[in-house]
């Protein structure tokens, strides 16, 4: 596989990167998969301009091609100038469009004119985040890291994954979105955003909840994919797909509409949904509880460590996803705010997200507006997202891969300062 990183920070960003998207297929580019789009301040040096200080955006591409590394670059140029990027501009000026080329199979390449592997895509969370999303378990030729293995290094760029809730019981917002206009609204202003996963539930996890059939929770999820669908010829660069359910039968039916990403409250571990997600080769998201839904005053034990229990439960997961042969870079593991949990514990997993990023899989956190705030947070749920926004940015330091939340929007632009801050 060959692996190109795009970027743009100047115009209309999104656009830029669709564009060379569709000049390399025409020049003979075959796209396999497109990785999330992430933000990041400018790399700028000691010459660059005020003006220059402007935000990239920047995604990867994992494809194929008949030509030589060589004849690559002179058509990356090629698409680059066509586009309007001035070649002979200083080296730190903003620009429309910027083709690197990371990665050739597992050649090795060193020229004059090309480096493969791109010398400075380890130091650089903008190429290795989206790369990692792609394939976390790559072998990067020359150093025997891989994307995921380099991220704990240098800190990954968070994804903003939304909580799109369809149920009429949800702990904060059920029943807020009233009708397919509301819904269209929202769905617009979070791609354009830059959003990067929108997580659709058709299903109240919360405590006492009721039971939903199948049937039922299908009928929640269609109109949406059905307006995604009609969607995506207004915005060039969609989000990813999530489906919030622990139901095999909707799993592949989403698959089928097509949904990117499983995530499974229930922890991946019934045979039934592991071999929906073996079939399909999707991302699954595999999230410890004790059950589902909540059962209020249900906790781990709490004279152990919560880290040790988690581990042990994700180990034992593990045997499981190697017996049904599940690739383990297509799994990311939610160690479950907010299920089975003391307040306590829920927030030692916060402390402590740095280290449950080292048991080897990508990690997603959902603690948006939940219970355990009770004692720092406002009362009403709906009204918690000021004191998710401060944990969310504790776990950014710590390099959460992905954080769920219900306002991803504020979160977006909090981010963009904060990360201007550390660069």
């Amino acid at each position: 596989m060959i692996y190109l990183g795009l970027g743009s920070n100047q115009g209309e960003r999104r656009s830029f990167l669709s564009a060379a998207i569709e000049q390399l297929k025409a020049a003979g580019v075959e796209i396999r998969q497109i990785s999330p789009v992430v933000e990041s301040p400018a790399l700028l040096g000691k010459e660059a301009e005020p003006n220059w200080n402007r935000p990239y955006l920047n995604l990867v591409l994992a494809c194929e091609a008949s030509f030589s590394p060589a004849e690559m670059l002179k058509r990356a140029k090629q698409i680059e100038q066509a586009l309007g990027r001035d070649l002979q501009a200083p080296r730190w000026s903003p620009r429309n469009i910027d083709i690197d080329l990371l990665l050739w199979h597992d050649e090795r390449i060193s020229t004059p004119e090309l480096t493969i592997p791109h010398p400075e895509m380890y130091k650089r969370s903008f190429v290795i985040t989206p790369l990692m999303h792609l394939a976390p378990h790559l072998p990067v030729p020359g150093i025997n890291l891989t994307p995921l293995q380099i991220s704990q290094q240098i800190r990954p760029i968070p994804l903003w994954m939304g909580v799109l809730n369809l149920t009429p019981d949800s702990f904060s917002d059920g029943g807020s979105i009233r009708d397919t206009a509301m819904l269209e609204s929202r769905l617009d202003q979070w791609i354009a955003e830059g959003v990067h996963i929108l997580d659709l539930g058709g299903e109240s996890t919360r405590p006492n909840a009721d039971t939903v059939s199948e049937s039922e929770e299908q009928r929640r999820l269609q109109p949406v994919f059905e307006l995604l669908g009609e969607m995506r010829h207004r915005h060039a660069l969609m989000p990813l797909i999530s489906v919030d359910t622990r139901n095999t039968k909707v799993a592949r039916w989403a698959l089928e509409s097509g949904a990117d990403w499983i995530n499974d409250v229930s922890g991946l571990r019934a045979p039934p949904m592991l071999a929906a997600v073996k079939e399909s080769a999707a991302q699954a998201v595999a999230m410890h509880s004790l059950s589902v839904p909540v059962v209020p005053g249900e906790a781990l034990d709490t004279a152990r460590p919560v880290e040790v229990q988690l581990r042990e439960w994700l180990q034992a997961r593990q045997a499981d996803w190697q017996a049904a042969g599940i690739d383990p870079g297509n799994i990311l593991f939610d160690p479950g705010v907010g299920f089975g949990k003391t307040a306590l514990q829920n927030m030692d997993i916060i402390r402590r997200t740095a280290s449950l990023r080292g048991l080897g899989y990508r990690l997603l956190v959902g603690h948006s507006r939940k219970s355990f705030m009770n004692s720092f947070a406002v009362d009403e749920f709906a009204q918690r997202d000021m004191e998710t926004l401060g944990l969310s940015l504790a776990m950014c330091e710590q390099g959460v891969d992905v954080i769920r939340v219900h306002d991803p929007l504020s979160h977006i632009r909090a981010y963009r300062a904060w990360s201007q801050a550390r660069a």
